[in-house]
Parts: structure tokens; C-alpha cells; sequence
């Protein structure tokens, strides 16, 4: 067996209605009061955070709540969430997984005299940060436990910070917070958690026993309940089991990372600000296909997972398992093609350069993608 090392958040709880006694939970996790929230103003506005108000009044914290975070955040919505919190002395990320990013390099930054620009890359954050927890509204990114943030950092660039003090101290499921979802926004979140797994079962680097099991039992929970979630957004089972779904395909590609599918998907969110999630979903066929030469004994095992066991051929199974993934992302709802979210094809050459600067996720990939081929898939995507 090669070597390996995993690493995750250490406290996850899955409750029902578990926001409407946070002040509860967060008093007894932690003898700190002043608390900055990091949300967004949806959020905010649709009243989704007054229970969790109330609670934490209930139980003394002093709350600063910085609901300013919008999607694909820049640094300048970072900097003002810092700028805010000045004084407070933990962190609470709810919302969806970017103000879980937010919120994660503000803890960071409450206790660093690093600069934003000084933590991009792999390991670059100095010391500690403030203690942080976390409470996702979305059953896709699994940003509650990952080591990653990404930010926007020109108008279309994206750059991610990778480092241990980016895992929070405790997670907080509630489903019950997803039941407000869109179709639409529940189908390219639970996909997106779905290719988290995929990417991380194929993976070139840091494949492991830990992540696979993570990623396939992901896999099935998403599998089996996104069209039902997505047809009823009040199905309690589904919701409940679409995040705890999200969350281990985010454990599961935090330490077998992610790859091409991601790398093509980020140009997508910087030219056209199509969702991240969706990103995924358009390019996940094409780079599925691109791949299988290479990976179809684990297509083939992942499968068995979705479709259930059968001693076909490998190669036929890997053409089963993408055709699965044709035929839900088709009952979902999500849009296919790269031309029915408006972009053109003129930009496709554009978007190829745009992800040959993803080499942190490229070099994942267990297929080599160069430009040339990376414009192929977004042909084959458009």
C-alpha cells in the first residue's frame, strides 16, 4: 500500500433545526463572544439568519454580521469583512461556499499581519487564526471542510489559498437551511459535489483508501437523492442526505484533489460568471470522456456504486457510468451545453489559455490536458 495522510475539520455534527440553537452549540464549543458572522444578503434578507439571531443573543454573544459576500468574491469584499470584524473573536461562516471562503481567510486574517496577496498558493499562511465554524446553506462545494478558499483576484483570474489553518474547528449540518434551494441551484451544487468525488476517485496524486470510501459513498447519497431533492425541495431525507453527501466529497478531495474538470470549469466562472457548480456540470461529460481511456477500471468500480455491481468489461461499464451521469444531469434540469448559458464560440480559444493557468489542477489530472486539447473539450462542451 503507498503512503499516505488525510486530514479533516475535527467536529461535524448532522442535526435538523441544529441553526436555531447555535448560541447553544457555539457556547459550549467556545468561551469567546464576540462573533463575527460572514453571510450573504440573500440570506440575510429572506430571514433564514433570525433564528440563529436570536439564539446567540439568547446566550450572550455580541454579534457583527458582514452579509456583503456575493459569489466569486473579490479581495475587496475580503478586505471589508476584516476591516468590520476588527475586535471580534471567532468566526462564523453561514451561507453557501462562498461565504464559507470569506469566512475562513477572515479567521485567518484576525490574526495575521499577512497580506491577502501573501497567502495564495500551497502552505503560505503564517501562524494561527480565530476560532472557526462553519454552517453551509448549499449541499455542493464542502467548502465547511476543506482547506481551501478561493478568491477572485482580477476580473477574470481566480486564486486559491491552501493551508491547515483553513480547516475549522467545528461543522454544523442543518438541512433544514436547504430547504429553501431553487431546482436549478440544488441540481449544479449536488453535481458539483458529485464531480468532487469523481476528480477525487481518479486523481493522479494522493489517491488513498480514506478518500475513496469518502468519495463513493458520496457518491451514492448524491446519486440517489438529487432528482427527488430537486423535484421536492421540502423532501427532509433527501436534503439531509444531499449535504452529508457534499460534505464527504469535500473531505474526499481535500486529500486526493481535484482535477480537469475543475481546471476548464474556473475560466467559465471568470469570463462568464456562470456559477461555479454549473461549470462543473457542463464540462464533467467531455472531460469524462477524454479520461476513460485511462481510468475506466475505476470508472467501472464507481458504477457498481451508482448502477450497482455487474461483471461487464471495464470499458463498457466506464461508458455506463458516464451515460448515468448524462441521464441525471438530464433529470435535473441542468443546462448542457456551454451555448445555453450564453457563452460564445469565439471565446473558446480564450477559455482553453485560461485553463492552462490551472496547473495546480491540471497536474491532477490522470490524463496530460494541454491547450489544444483543453479547447477540444470546450468545443465538445459548447
Amino acid at each position: 500500500m503507498n503512503n499516505f495522510s488525510f486530514r479533516t475539520v475535527p467536529n461535524i455534527m448532522l442535526e435538523w433545526q441544529a441553526a436555531r440553537r447555535l448560541g447553544e452549540i457555539l457556547g459550549a464549543w467556545s468561551e469567546h463572544r464576540r462573533l463575527l458572522v460572514v453571510t450573504d444578503a440573500g440570506l440575510h434578507k429572506a430571514g433564514l439568519l433570525e433564528p440563529t439571531k436570536a439564539s446567540l443573543a439568547q446566550h450572550g454573544f455580541e454579534v457583527t454580521i458582514f452579509d456583503a459576500v456575493v459569489a466569486d468574491p473579490p479581495e475587496s469584499v475580503l478586505a471589508e469583512c476584516v476591516s468590520l470584524a476588527a475586535g471580534s473573536e471567532a468566526v462564523l461562516g453561514l451561507g453557501g461556499g462562498s461565504s464559507l471562503d470569506v469566512a475562513k481567510l477572515a479567521a485567518v486574517l484576525l490574526r495575521t499581519k499577512q497580506a491577502i496577496g501573501d497567502l495564495y498558493g500551497i502552505g503560505k499562511v503564517q501562524g494561527s487564526r480565530a476560532p472557526l465554524a462553519l454552517v453551509p446553506t448549499t449541499a455542493g462545494t464542502g467548502s465547511e471542510v476543506t482547506n481551501i478558499s478561493i478568491m477572485t483576484t482580477g476580473e477574470t483570474t481566480k486564486m486559491g489559498v491552501v493551508a491547515p489553518q483553513l480547516f475549522a474547528d467545528l461543522v454544523i449540518l442543518d438541512a433544514e437551511l436547504t430547504l429553501g434551494l431553487p431546482a436549478l441551484h440544488t441540481a449544479a451544487t449536488g453535481i458539483d459535489a458529485m464531480v468532487h468525488a469523481i476528480e477525487a476517485y481518479t486523481t493522479r496524486h494522493k489517491k488513498n483508501p480514506i478518500s475513496d470510501a469518502l468519495a463513493r459513498e458520496a457518491l451514492r447519497l448524491l446519486a440517489s437523492n438529487i432528482v427527488t431533492a430537486c423535484r421536492d425541495g421540502s423532501d427532509r431525507r433527501a436534503r439531509e442526505a444531499m449535504l452529508l453527501g457534499a460534505m464527504l466529497a469535500g473531505q474526499a478531495f481535500t486529500n486526493a484533489p481535484v482535477a480537469a474538470v475543475h481546471a476548464l470549469a474556473y475560466p467559465l466562472g471568470g469570463r462568464y460568471h456562470i456559477p461555479h457548480g454549473l461549470s462543473n456540470a457542463l464540462m464533467l461529460g467531455p472531460v469524462l470522456a477524454y479520461n476513460a481511456p485511462a481510468v475506466a477500471h475505476l470508472y467501472a468500480e464507481l458504477a457498481d456504486v451508482v448502477l450497482g455491481p455487474s461483471d461487464a468489461p471495464a470499458a463498457e461499464r466506464a461508458r455506463a457510468f458516464a451515460g448515468f451521469m448524462g441521464d441525471l444531469m438530464d433529470r435535473s434540469g441542468v443546462p448542457r451545453r456551454l451555448r445555453d448559458v450564453g457563452v460564445t464560440e469565439d471565446s473558446l480559444p480564450t477559455l482553453a489559455a485560461d485553463a492552462m493557468l490551472q496547473q495546480r489542477l491540471l497536474v491532477n489530472n490522470p490524463v496530460e490536458l494541454d491547450e489544444s486539447r483543453a479547447l477540444t473539450l470546450y468545443r465538445e462542451a459548447f
